[in-house]
């Protein structure tokens, strides 16, 4: 997988705020990922691969926290390659190499460059979050019919696929149907979405079940590749994209512990004096809230792979 020595935030920043990697230009930036470009010989940016660093920046209600959670893009690139490694015979992915700058060593991976599919592709198995509140305002998800009495952590009679909209930056993405999705991608290409996306949460959580771990939810993107075909990009079954929670914990009828940053935004919920609502910018978060995530983050890794960080 790479190594994973030298990863500080070493190296000059540019006027965006992203690091200057010698050979590299920067293209982008996201809530937590970094996207450069390989530099080719002739000082142009290379058209077929991208270097994707994850940052330790931590996102929650649409909001770049100020106070970043150590080691966290460290967890999410380690845990995507492990994750990659165990579906890779049910689809391919973009990785093409770890061999990356010293300064972002462990966290960053270079990536071919895909046409992405305009569409989250999310499949759960249990029933909380955005998922639970569209249940009980219509008795349905993303326009799937659930039974009636499903409460918040009810484990689903079978996954669903619930995907949404890819909304500009700083806007909510929004539930959409599989109709939405054959509209926008078409017939053939939203079956394998939804497919493979239930497939991944089916066999994260048969992995994950053996290591004590619930997998309730999990968003995936997909890449189109050369032949047409469907490829996992970005990031996999990891605490940002996914809940995971302690099965020996799970009691339905309430909010779940997790291993994901469910605890930050209860903290930012009830603790934090900071209101959704209100347009302000969330507060720093305290040394014990960064130190309990970060924990959370590092023993999902850990219980997941068995290996030490």
């Amino acid at each position: 997988m790479g190594e994973t020595g030298g990863m500080g935030e070493t190296g000059a920043i540019d006027k965006t705020g992203a690091m200057e990697l010698p050979g590299y230009v920067h293209l982008y930036s996201g809530k937590v990922r970094d996207l450069y470009a390989p530099l080719t010989a002739a000082g142009r940016p290379d058209p077929e691969l991208l270097l994707l660093v994850a940052s330790d920046r931590i996102s929650a209600y649409d909001h770049i926290l100020a106070t970043p959670i150590p080691d966290k893009g460290r967890v999410l690139t380690q845990l995507s390659l492990w994750w990659f490694e165990q579906l890779a015979d049910l689809v391919p992915n973009h990785i093409v190499s770890t061999d990356v700058p010293t300064a972002v060593a462990g966290r960053a991976v270079l990536v071919r460059r895909l046409e992405m599919l305009p569409v989250e592709c999310v499949a759960r198995a249990y029933l909380t979050g955005g998922g639970l509140g569209e249940y009980a305002a219509t008795g349905a998800v993303s326009g799937i019919a659930l039974p009636p009495g499903l409460v918040d952590g009810s484990r689903l009679p079978e996954p669903i696929f619930t995907p949404s909209s890819k909304a500009p930056a700083g806007q909510h993405d929004e539930p959409i149907t599989f109709t939405d999705v054959v509209d926008l991608v078409g017939a053939e290409r939203a079956a394998a979405a939804r497919d493979l996306t239930v497939a991944i949460l089916k066999r994260g959580d048969e992995i994950a079940a053996e290591r004590g771990i619930l997998l309730a939810d999990t968003k995936v993107e997909f890449g189109v590749g050369a032949d047409g075909s469907l490829v996992l990009a970005d990031e996999v079954l990891t605490p940002d994209s996914s809940r995971f929670w302690p099965a020996d914990l799970w009691e339905p009828g309430h909010p779940q512990p997790s291993f994901d940053k469910q605890y930050v935004r209860d903290w930012l919920t009830t603790e934090s004096g900071w209101a959704k609502q209100s347009g302000d910018p969330p507060p720093p978060l305290p040394e014990s809230v960064v130190a309990a995530t970060r924990a959370r983050y590092v023993e999902a890794y850990e219980r997941l792979t068995g290996t030490t960080l």
